[in-house]
């Protein structure tokens, strides 16, 4: 593929770096050059530079990369939602880590796919996550595309995030069609588990609300016995640590295909576990507007409601 010419300037007096951009290239905004120093595509005298306030000196060299552009994303695991100079946001499908469990893995994962893309574009780019999700969940993610942001996020996501959907097929049918689970999640670090309590014991609080969509029964052997199933809109007012798997297992509905916290694939009519990140809505920390990603529930989730 062939690269787009760089772009330079040579300073003729004093400046800071920011204001200098902005009367050279005329038309971007501040976010815009913001955005440029946070993609590490900007250097003087050869060296990057990534803060706005840099002081220039008459005769430096300006240096703008330019992108790669029309490089698109072909995995059949992972597909790019959305994509602007700050963040990119991906749909990833059961079975793929969010990050590598050791730093020196080989292991295919959403971030080594969307480092090798971004590299594409130009080899300076680079991305970081904001958050995860288990490996057999599917579903939303966001990543961002410089260190300062990802810090920036990560320090805010609370406040940032204004909605979190996600889909569950789960076991059995649910006394109330809407609730709320609160509880105190503690994690065993031996055991990678975790455990919930209905009164405050020292863990996290966790908060999930929850709204039961369809039922249906299906008969699963030939003494016509029938297991029951519940699909089910989960919205997170806390993030812990396999939150929703243990919230529904706590109330004797654990997510189908749940091996930690339920029974597994014994009785399941899907080969994976159950859940899956529909629906993110957060504030844009660049534009400062919201916006809001969806990504359809599962087939097989609502196949088995037809049968």
């Amino acid at each position: 593929m062939k690269r787009k010419q760089d772009t330079s300037y040579r300073v003729e007096e004093v400046s800071e770096l920011l204001p200098f951009l902005l009367i050279k290239m005329g038309g971007m905004t501040r976010t815009s050059i913001k955005q440029l120093l946070g993609q590490r595509r900007v250097t003087v005298n050869n060296v990057i530079q990534t803060r706005h306030d840099t002081p220039l000196r008459k005769g430096d060299i300006i240096t703008i990369e330019s992108g790669r552009g029309n490089v698109e994303l072909r995995h059949p695991k992972l597909r790019v939602v959305y994509e602007d100079d700050a963040l990119i946001v991906v749909e990833k499908k059961n079975g793929l880590l969010t990050v590598p469990v050791k730093a020196d893995s080989k292991e295919t994962t959403v971030f080594s796919i969307l480092k090798e893309y971004v590299r594409k574009q130009s080899h300076r780019n680079t991305v970081h996550v904001v958050h995860r999700l288990d490996r057999e969940t599917s579903g939303l993610l966001v990543f961002a595309k410089s260190p300062e942001l990802q810090e920036y996020m990560r320090t805010y996501w609370r406040q940032l995030v204004t909605k979190r959907s996600y889909v569950a097929l789960v076991e059995g049918k649910l006394e109330k069609n809407e609730g709320k689970i609160t509880s105190w999640l503690t994690e065993d670090s031996r055991t990678a588990l975790v455990s919930s309590s209905p009164v405050d014991n020292g863990g996290q609080l966790a908060i999930t609300n929850y709204k039961v969509l369809k039922e249906s029964a299906l008969q699963t052997d030939e003494a016509d016995l029938k297991t029951e199933y519940s699909l089910v809109e989960l919205n997170l007012e806390t993030g812990r640590t396999n939150q929703i798997r243990v919230h529904m297992a706590s109330i004797g509905h654990p997510v189908v295909g749940d091996r930690k916290y339920g029974h597994g694939n014994e009785s399941s009519p899907i080969d994976r576990l159950c859940l899956h990140a529909r629906a993110l809505e957060f504030i844009h920390p660049m534009t400062e507007k919201k916006v809001r990603f969806e990504a359809s529930t599962p087939k097989e989730f609502t196949r088995i409601f037809t049968q």
